[in-house]
């Protein structure tokens, strides 16, 4: 199935890019709605899930927190800070790790592994005088 990717999408998209970040829809929607006055927050979280599902972007849903969407759909890991809640990617040599020899998990079939590091990103070490 051809995903068409409407104006809204394309804005949407492309925020979230520019960005850099691994945003809510609230934030997004806080930039997006700079150039569209007027979308809504429903519309910004309906098309962040079609992206989503189309494999266009990421969806992070980290520890019972807000989702958060990730412009690299790219399989790789995250830090998230326990202070701000900001979340960045980290590169992780995947060649040692075999999901054959994973503990198994009765009734599971594994089927891949994201790896999620907490800790205190460096703005809030520096504002706490680390």
């Amino acid at each position: 199935m051809q995903l068409r990717m409407t104006n809204q999408r394309e804005i949407i998209l492309r925020e979230l890019r520019q960005s850099g970040r691994h945003l809510t829809a609230d934030e997004l929607y806080d930039l997006v709605k700079k150039i569209m006055p007027r979308i809504s927050l429903a519309t910004v979280y309906r098309n962040l899930e079609i992206l989503s599902e189309a494999g266009i972007i990421g969806k992070l849903e980290i520890s019972g927190r807000q989702k958060r969407f990730d412009y690299d759909p790219e399989e790789h890991d995250h830090i998230y800070c326990v202070v701000c809640h900001r979340v960045d990617n980290f590169e992780l040599d995947r060649h040692g790790i075999n999901i054959d020899t994973l503990p198994q998990v009765p009734g599971y079939t594994v089927t891949g592994c994201r790896l999620e590091l907490l800790g205190i990103c460096p703005e809030c070490r520096k504002q706490q005088g680390q």
